[in-house]
């Protein structure tokens, strides 16, 4: 389970500094470059056993937060199908709802490094090999 745990943490890694890489030319790249890096160094960090749990916790309020202005603003009413449906930016509400369920994967991921990070640091744990 640790293998696979290892293995999905360095995925994740290598999708958000993709993502931050692919910033580039945003009007706002050093938030996104900013959320995205410190995703990364949370698995990074995760990997070599020195994540923190509040680490993950702080990436995921601000990711969380920062999707929910998006929701407000009605960012999650197209279909899925439109959303991914050409590589094009359309229109300002498809850019909107791919920047919100980016920030929700990185929600999710710091999640679950939060969830291990407090079950490892439990008195009594094992570490597992």
């Amino acid at each position: 389970m640790r293998v696979l745990f290892l293995i999905l943490n360095g995925l994740m890694a290598a999708l958000f500094i993709f993502a931050a890489a692919l910033q580039y030319n945003d009007d706002d790249i050093l938030r996104w470059m900013a959320i995205y890096l410190a995703a990364a160094a949370c698995c990074i960090a995760a990997h070599f056993g020195k994540l923190k749990t509040w680490m993950p916790v702080a990436v995921t309020v601000i990711s969380v937060g920062w999707s929910a202005i998006y929701a407000t603003r009605g960012a999650a009413g197209l279909p899925l199908g439109e959303m991914f449906a050409t590589w094009e930016m359309k229109n300002e509400q498809i850019v909107e709802e791919r920047e919100m369920f980016g920030l929700l994967i990185v929600a999710v991921w710091m999640i679950v490094l939060a969830l291990a990070s407090r079950k490892a640091g439990r008195p009594g744990a094992k570490a597992e090999t």
